[in-house]
């Protein structure tokens, strides 16, 4: 079924939603909502009020939990999850508050991974903090992904996209993996599955993070496959390995650290390969197969299938 985000009684409906909630925050748009990003699974529209712009953003049943999401993760980190100006969780909508530059538009690499280097640490304690959470952040529709539930999961996204026989072949190795994981001892939380530098945003010196429609309840580690290896280690020029993630990394693991000790490299090794797996199960798109082939292939090869 198609989204209905150009559908005219959707439209509407969405109009008057956003109307009503703007004339409760005592704000009136200056002009119709314009579309701004809109993809199979969500919508964007900028409005334009008297004090500058809002944001609504609309998902599909399968991430209509965001908004509930966002809202459980603010109360715990404001200053690094923005409150939500509104939310209905019946039908998920969002309006949100501008949240500044995009950190994606930054040129300058030096000053790209110092906003890097402040918002790992911070997500980390986020995460840490969201452990308490965790009732409520199921009870909102976040998806489990769990290391005993990884290995099923594998298998049934590799056969889904038929994948080579090859990728069916590394089933031990994830079974391995998650076994020698879950040694580690540290517990399912909240976890983005898509941190990049489109989900950063800048304003007065300080970063945020959005764009929770992604997340999932897992390791917590997860995360870094797509930040460190998937982003990071590229640097702005867009060359492999052209960065040294490792002190990004440091800087990320230092607060699980203080309450589970040193040693943590080696998970975080781990956590690096079984996180594609992860995003490959928890971010398919039906009808969308290469990305998720691509997700695959760097969980088995470590690098992304040659063009």
């Amino acid at each position: 079924m198609e989204p209905p985000w150009q559908d005219a009684a959707w439209l509407a409906s969405s109009h008057a939603w956003i109307d009503d909630r703007l004339a409760g925050l005592g704000l009136e748009r200056t002009g119709e909502p314009v579309a701004s990003h809109v993809t199979p699974w969500s919508t964007v529209l900028r409005v334009d009020v008297g004090a500058g712009t809002v944001w609504f953003k609309a998902n599909t049943p399968q991430t209509r939990h965001e908004g509930a999401v966002t809202e459980i993760l603010a109360r715990r980190r404001p200053g690094l999850v923005p409150r939500l100006l509104a939310h209905d969780p019946e039908t998920g909508w969002m309006l949100q508050a501008d949240a500044g530059q995009w950190l994606r538009a930054e040129s300058d690499e030096g000053a790209w991974l110092r906003v890097w280097a402040d918002v790992l640490p911070r997500y980390a304690e986020l995460q840490l903090a969201a452990r308490a959470d965790v009732p409520a952040l199921r009870a909102a529709g976040v998806p489990e992904i769990t290391l005993e539930s990884l290995p099923a999961r594998y298998t049934a996204i590799v056969d889904l996209v038929g994948a080579d026989a090859r990728f069916r072949d590394a089933l031990p190795r994830v079974e391995r993996l998650c076994e020698e994981l879950a040694g580690f001892g540290i517990p399912d939380t909240i976890q983005h599955d898509d941190l990049h530098d489109g989900q950063i945003f800048l304003s007065a010196g300080r970063a945020v993070l959005l764009d929770w429609g992604d997340a999932c309840l897992s390791h917590p580690f997860f995360s870094l496959s797509v930040a460190l290896e998937g982003v990071i280690g590229w640097g702005l020029a867009d060359v492999p390995d052209s960065v040294d993630v490792r002190p990004l990394r440091d800087a990320y693991l230092a607060p699980f650290q203080k309450e589970y000790g040193d040693g943590l490299t080696p998970a975080v090794d781990i956590a690096l390969r079984l996180g594609w797996v992860c995003r490959a199960v928890n971010g398919h798109v039906p009808g969308d197969d290469s990305h998720t082939l691509t997700r695959l292939a760097m969980f088995v090869d470590g690098r992304p299938p040659s063009s």
